[in-house]
């Protein structure tokens, strides 16, 4: 009984510790994904406000929870700013973004930090584990930032950084505005020239590819077709009887003819008359005319 129970603990506590550190690894793969330091013309917060902000990126596969973790502008203050747990919102899930505004305003909610960026010179910002110690991803914002241009990764979660004019907050860093295959039509085929060929070789060509397909079907057809006449011995007789004269065929249907007639009685010029006799005859018949002979 003790072993059971000694056995049932350990696995118990293997389990907690693998939750615990699988919720560690997928807090691990949060990244500071693009930072805007200066605001002027760009989107505005839930208060209608312009302010910087930073966010993130989940770059795992599953969601993570931002409940309890840290952001902050101080090394040496990694706990400055807590964020909430409860909030639905701070789960994040898999390859998506969340945005955090920094405006130095903590009460106006889960998304708003407690520290401001300063315009003039270099910035930091950090990200930290639920325990305060496990620095997660920091970023340091280079000096000289230009108003409404964001300072992000080239691509979601990877390192490469740069500037963009197009500010993309909680959406990819890398969108397509062109579609490459259309600017490639632009550029060699202006007049559409090229297309109205390739459309109208397309076509003809399916067209070719069906008659080459009914017509090889069909020949199949005919072919099998012979195949099995020959076989009941049809082909053979169409083939003989297509050799003999027309002299030789009114010969054999004379001789049918003749043979007809002494197999069967001849009845041709027989002629039988029967009279038929009538109970009634209509008004107009002959019998009430005058012709008729007078009575004795």
């Amino acid at each position: 009984m003790y072993k059971m129970i000694r056995k049932n603990t350990g696995l118990l506590l293997l389990t907690l510790l693998l939750a615990t550190g699988a919720q560690a690894q997928r807090v691990t793969s949060m990244r500071i994904n693009e930072v805007l330091v200066i605001n002027e013309d760009n989107f505005v917060d839930d208060y209608g406000k312009r302010n910087g902000w930073v966010e993130l990126y989940n770059t795992s596969a599953g969601t993570v929870n931002v409940g309890g973790c840290f952001l902050t502008d101080d090394r040496n203050n990694p706990k400055k700013y807590p964020i909430p747990k409860g909030d639905v919102l701070t789960r994040i899930s898999p390859r998506q973004h969340v945005l955090f505004w920094v405006d130095g305003i903590a009460s106006h909610g889960t998304f708003h930090v407690n520290f401001t960026f300063d315009p003039d010179k270099e910035n930091y910002v950090a990200f930290y584990d639920s325990d305060g110690k496990t620095l997660v991803d920091e970023l340091v914002i280079p000096a000289g930032q230009k108003a409404d241009i964001s300072y992000g990764r080239k691509k979601d979660g990877e390192n490469e950084w740069v500037y963009f004019t197009k500010v993309t907050p909680s959406t990819n860093n890398l969108t397509l505005d062109t579609n490459e295959k259309i600017d490639n039509f632009k550029l060699n085929d202006s007049r559409g020239i090229g297309m109205t060929i390739t459309a109208m070789s397309v076509v003809f060509l399916g067209l070719f590819v069906l008659y080459y397909i009914f017509k090889q079907v069909a020949r199949l057809a005919i072919a099998a077709g012979k195949a099995r006449a020959q076989k009941a011995g049809v082909a053979g007789m169409h083939e003989g009887s297509s050799d003999i004269s027309g002299e030789v065929l009114a010969a054999i249907s004379t001789a049918l003819y003749e043979l007809n007639e002494d197999v069967h009685d001849i009845e041709r010029t027989v002629l039988t008359i029967q009279k038929v006799k009538r109970n009634y005859s209509p008004w107009s018949s002959k019998i009430y005319s005058l012709r008729e002979n007078p009575r004795k």
